[in-house]
This record gives structure tokens, sequence and C-alpha cells, in this order.
């Protein structure tokens, strides 16, 4: 799933990451001891190296998804390539180590520390004194002070895509001398250690045309041990060279080019040698790894042996196909003989390349649309989660890739930062029974299904239109008990048939008015629950409750049945998703809950159905910020009624949340105690999971291809990158284990 190795927190509050390539909570107090998370479930894999080890010099050309769109961290559009290039070229106060905890960067950081909490919370930052912008100017307190005026909100010209933080600040000043930055809050504020990183120089921050414009396409003042030498948009390339003031230890690359591929292009990129590092979906990690192996037929390509192209010119030349046919199809063997040339080629040059891998500090999840329909009542989401073996559905994304399959136990933290406790009893687990037991007393419950017309509403939820006719060939599978329509085909006679038997002999006494969904082959939709109606009125007095063992048959209330919403993205790197989408449903089969599944492109999945409400179940996942208690609530806080009507939900797509939860993180981001704040946070989770709008499911992998003689590069797991330790090894020199001087 391809989800990429997105950090930033920009990112994480602009946007939630789709999976296309690749979820996690819990007791209200929450499970597991303070030392629970303390560990990653993988180690971060970068092929680490003693400085003394790499080259001098080199080109290190890397695959972004695209051209960032701005240099600026703080807008909304920007991006991975965004984070990538600021990690690069600008001053941050606190970096990420392997585990995924903050640590003062002692290139630009001294010390920083809170000094007094009253009257108000005051905290000082004693800065290196040799660190300068680019230009030579000393990085200070104008800086610092220019970036708190742009992001404070006070200010609407600044067009700032967050200000979390920022708007808790008073003041800030110069301290005793010009090394030190003095910052007062006006409310106390847990996550200050987020805050100036990355930091602008004011030239960039000190007024709203300049932050606005100035640092979309060009950073000219920087203070990294890079800086942005060109952005070239026909080449698709952004180049970044050696900052010649840098005053840290010296840069071992010569450059660092930025060049954009399409995920679907990786691999051909890798093997044409337009880039040496690249993050990869699951789908190709088996053929770098096998790239080394020998044998094989030199006819045998991606395709392998004889192909439909071979076979039809071999008809049209046996059968006297006319000359226009026959021709049609010696170029497309042509064409199929180019391929089997190339891809021998492509598999000789990936050898040079070798997969690392870890776990990215993101989960992805199922996510349940609370808003309308069935799963409006808190029953029928629990009912869901309880259909789930989170652990088997971990083992699909993981276990091929040879990572630790461990569902994820919270929404707020990953395995291995101090926030992390699995708090997932506050739900539960897989349990069938129970699963049944809850929809029953929601209401649904074995019982005839009324064929819906054309253009009725879905069970779960409005606004479907032709999108959920199975017949349409539209991508949309409806799938009840036995069914599974591919892309909008219904099953055939044969299948029906046996649909039908198989439920005849699984009925017993009392369940002669159970009817197959989608026996005829046909999509059935239903009303979604009237509006001011008690979410899942009860079981009708008399229903008889289903035999212990029994097979589960569709569910359905006053005749329309239980069917939800489940949007899948159909675009390249998608696969995993979709197998996982796919198990999903089959456990939610096996309780009686029916699904329309939609595939739909990945350029609208997000826009147009997740953050618009347009689903019932989805999967999208969230990066694990080390600042949880700033960045997490607004995915989770409880959604409010705007001024002009409509629905304020922030970043809570799932449309669920409580007041006991926005609490315990108001409560959570003014604490001063890191103790009390996990505790808090702790809780907070629990919550979440007992809400179960979301539910977590594994941590994304991590995949990069990298050229083997590269080192301190590749799957950085929490960590944040060092740039100037990244290089070619010298000749003869292996990987030694010596992390860089930073990790």
């Amino acid at each position: 799933m391809s989800y990429d190795g997105v950090g930033p927190r920009a990112v994480m509050r602009s946007v939630a990451f789709l999976t296309a390539g690749a979820l996690a909570v819990p007791l209200l107090a929450g499970c597991g001891s303070d030392d629970e998370g303390n560990k990653p479930l993988a180690a971060q894999d970068i092929a680490p190296a003693a400085r003394k080890q790499i080259a001098d010099g080199g080109r290190l050309r890397w695959a972004v998804d695209t051209m960032p769109q701005t240099l600026n961290a703080f807008q909304a559009d920007a991006d991975a390539g965004t984070t990538r290039i600021a990690q690069a070229v600008l001053p941050t106060m606190f970096r990420l180590d392997a585990n995924g905890h903050p640590q003062p960067d002692a290139d630009y950081l001294e010390s920083a520390r809170v000094v007094e909490t009253e009257p108000k919370q005051v905290v000082v930052y004693r800065l290196n004194q040799q660190a300068v912008w680019s230009d030579g100017r000393e990085i200070g307190a104008a800086d610092f002070a220019a970036q708190w005026r742009a992001l404070s909100g006070k200010n609407s010209a600044y067009w700032t895509a967050r200000n979390a933080g920022y708007d808790r600040i008073e003041k800030v000043e110069r301290g005793a001398n010009d090394l030190e930055v003095r910052v007062t809050f006006a409310r106390p504020y847990a996550d200050w250690r987020s805050l100036f990183s990355p930091l602008y120089p004011k030239d960039v921050m000190g007024t709203a045309n300049a932050f606005n414009d100035g640092a979309r396409r060009k950073l000219a003042v920087s203070a990294g041990p890079f800086a942005v030498q060109k952005i070239d948009t026909k080449a698709k390339d952004i180049v970044l060279g050696r900052n010649p003031r840098w005053w840290g230890h010296s840069v071992k690359l010569s450059e660092i080019v930025l060049h954009e591929v399409p995920r679907d292009k990786r691999a051909a990129a890798l093997a044409e040698g337009s880039v040496d590092v690249a993050d990869i979906d699951p789908a190709d990690v088996p053929r770098i790894t096998s790239a080394g192996a020998r044998g094989g037929s030199p006819l045998q390509g991606p395709a392998g042996g004889r192909t439909a192209a071979r076979a039809l010119l071999s008809w049209a030349v046996l059968h006297g196909s006319d000359a226009q046919a026959a021709d049609r199809e010696r170029r497309a063997l042509a064409a199929e003989r180019t391929s089997l040339t190339t891809y021998p080629r492509q598999q000789q040059a990936l050898r040079d390349f070798q997969v690392r891998k870890s776990l990215e500090p993101a989960y992805t999840q199922l996510a349940l649309n609370g808003s309308e329909g069935p799963l409006a009542d808190e029953r029928v989401r629990h009912a869901v989660a309880h259909a789930l073996d989170r652990k088997e559905l971990a083992e699909i994304v993981l276990k091929p890739l040879g990572l630790p399959a461990v569902p994820a136990g919270s929404h707020l933290a990953v395995s291995g930062q101090s926030a992390y406790a699995d708090s997932s009893d506050a739900l539960g687990g897989q349990d069938t029974a129970q699963a049944r037991d809850l929809l029953a007393d929601a209401g649904w419950v074995p019982g005839p299904v009324k064929e819906q017309k054309k253009g009725d509403k879905a069970a779960g939820g409005e606004g479907h239109g032709s999108q959920n006719s199975a017949g349409d060939g539209d991508g949309t599978n409806t799938v009840g008990r036995n069914d599974h329509v591919e892309d909008g085909k219904a099953p055939g006679p044969s299948e029906q048939e046996r649909d039908r038997k198989d439920q005849r002999e699984q009925r017993g006494p009392g369940d002669e008015g159970a009817t197959q969904l989608a026996q005829d082959g046909r999509q059935y939709t239903s009303d979604h629950v009237k509006q001011g109606s008690a979410p899942g009125a009860y079981a009708p007095k008399g229903t008889a409750a289903p035999r212990p063992g029994a097979a589960a048959g569709p569910l359905a209330k006053d005749g329309k049945p239980l069917t939800l919403r489940f949007v899948v993205p159909s675009g390249p790197g998608s696969d995993t998703l979709r197998k996982v989408a796919d198990r999903v449903t089959a456990m939610l089969k096996k309780v009686g809950v029916g699904t329309a599944i939609t595939r739909v492109p990945d350029e609208s999945y997000f826009r147009d159905h997740i953050a618009s409400g347009q689903f019932d179940l989805a999967l999208y996942s969230w990066p694990a910020s080390a600042w949880p208690a700033t960045d997490a609530r607004p995915i989770y806080a409880k959604p409010v009624p705007a001024a002009d009507g409509s629905l304020n939900v922030q970043q809570n797509y799932t449309r669920v949340g409580t007041d006991q939860v926005d609490q315990l993180f108001d409560q959570a981001i003014t604490t001063l105690d890191e103790g009390e704040q996990a505790g808090l946070l702790r809780k907070a989770d629990a919550r979440i999971w007992a809400a179960a709008g979301s539910i977590p499911l594994c941590q994304r992998p991590q995949l990069t291809a990298v050229r083997k003689n590269l080192a301190n590069v590749g799957a950085f797991g929490f960590q944040t990158p060092v740039y100037e330790d990244m290089g070619f090894l010298k000749k003869g020199a292996q990987p030694s284990g010596g992390g860089s001087p930073k990790g």
C-alpha cells in the first residue's frame, strides 16, 4: 500500500495518506506498561557506515512522486518532497532519533528548556554560535519572531495551512544575548518542542507576500548542509548542492537531485540508472530482490512463456486471416520481442540495487463513517470491529515482506514511541458471536429482503445513484453472502444455483424467510436510516435468535438489506490494499454484513469520497506524529456545526467523536508533565477505540530500493535523515553498522 514514506507534520495536518501501495489503539486507562512501546517493531535499514568509509563527492538521484508545488512547508499544498527539501536545507530545533524521540539538533541548538511555568510558561533557546544563514547573517530571535507572527493565525493575509502551537505564544524576544531566544506562552503548551522546525529566515516569514509566493519556487537563503541550486520543471528535477557556509560535519555528497518518477515507473527508472534511491511498492520487491538470480529462458519476460500476441499471430497465419489483421499481430509480436529483450537487460541492471525495509511511522486504518446510515449506530460499528481478524489483515500486508505482522494497538502512536500503549482492549478483538448479537440488538436480523427499484438509496447512506448499480460495469462489486460480483458482472447461472443450494442447506427451522442477497446477480440497496429515528431500532418482538454456530445469512431491517459502501482506490500500487479490502469483505459477510465495493481513481479517492463523506468503509493511513496531543486532535475531534449550517469535521473524516476525547486532548496539550501527558493520551486513545470510528490495522511497510554502494540512506523508520552523512562507499568499504553522528 503506498502510501509513501511521509513524515512531515504539514502533511499530517492537511491530508491523510491513501494507502495504495499500503490504522490502531485501547481500557480507558490504557493497557500495558510505560515501557511497552519503547522498542520499534522493526529497526531502520539504511546500511549505516562511519563517515571515514564514505567517499567525498558524487551525485545522489532520489525519486519523488511529484515535483513539489511549494518549498514552504507551512502551506496547504506542501508534500513529502517539500519536507525532504526542508530537512536538507533549513534549520530544525529538534529532530527524531531512531526510536522516534525528539532530540535537540546540536548543529543549531545548544540547549532549549522551560525556565518558568508561573505566571506563564517561558522557554529559552540557546543557539549554536556557528549557526548562520547562507547570506552570512546569524540565526537569531528576529527569525523566530517572524515565524511566530506569520503562523499565529492573527493575520489572515498569510495563507497558512496550520497554526497549532504558534497561536499559544504571547511574545518572542531576544534573551540575555544574541544567541538566546526567549519565548513566552499565553497558554501552556506541552508540545513546545514541535515549534520552529523547520525554521525559515525572516526574509520568507517577514511579509505576507514573501510567505505566500516568495518561497514557493525558490529559497534564496537557507541554513542546512545543502541549498536549493536549481529547479528544472522540464526535466522534473530539483537540484540541491552543498552549502558553502555549512559549519557542521562536512557534506559527503556533491549533489542530491530529486527527480519525479511515478510509482509504477520506479523499477524501470532504477534499471535505467535515472535514480539511485526510490521508495517502491510491495509489487516491485520480488523483481528487485530476485534480480541477482541466474537462469531462465531469454524469451521469458514479465509475462513469461508463450504470450497472447504470439498465439494470435499463429492463428492468423494458419487460418488465412486478412493481411491487415496479420500485420497488427506482427506488430504486437515485435513489441513483445522488444519487451523480452528489455526485461532481461533491466534485470541485469537491477542487480546493483537492494531493497531496504522497515516500518513507516504511519498506520493503516479501516475508517467507519458514523454520520449516517447503519454505522451511525455504535452497535453496528462495534459489530464490524468484532468481525475483523486484525492479525490476519496485518499478515496480508507485512508477512510477504518479512516484516513483523503485529496489529496496531493505538490511534495516537506506533510501537517505539513514548506515547504508545496497546489500548485495543477498550473495544475488544474478533468475536463473531458478539458481532451477531450486536447486530441483532440493533435490529438487523435474517429476514426477507425487498428488491429495490433502480434509483433507490442504499442501506449504507445517500448519494449513490448509478454508482451502486452492479450491472453498469462501473467497477462496483456487491457482496452479500456467497456472491462476489467482478467489475459489475453478475455470476453465471451455475454460480447462482450453487448459492441458492448452499442457502437452502444452511437454513434451519424458522429460517424460511431468509433470502439470498443478490442471488439473481442484481444489486440490492435500501434507504438509509430515516432522519430523526433512533439509530438501530431493536429487533421485532418474537424474532428468532440465530442458531449457535449457524452460518450468517444476509441481514435486513424492514426488508432492507444491511449493505455498506466500501470505497477502494484502483490506481497502480493499490494491489495490497485491495487484498485487504477483499478480506475485510469476507469477514463481514460471515456475520451477515454485505458490502458494495466501489473502485475509484486515486486522484479522486480522498477528495471526492473520504473528505466529502461519500463512503461507509474506507482504508487510508495517518502518520504517527511525535506530537500526538497537537497533531492527532483534529483527526479525532468531535465534529461541530459551522456558522453556515454545515458540519465542521476538521480532519475527522469518520465523523465520530466525543466530548470526553476532546477534553482529554485539551488536558494533554497543557500539562508540562510528560508522564501525565502520556497517561492522558492513552485514556483518549482508549475512548477512541471504544467509539469505533476507526479500526487501526497495522503499520505501513517502508520499502526503499537503494544502490548497494550507498550508505546511510534507505528505510529510515522514525529517524530524521542525516543528509550530510549520506554517500557512496569507498572502494572495498562495507557498511560498518556504526550509525551516523546524529543517529
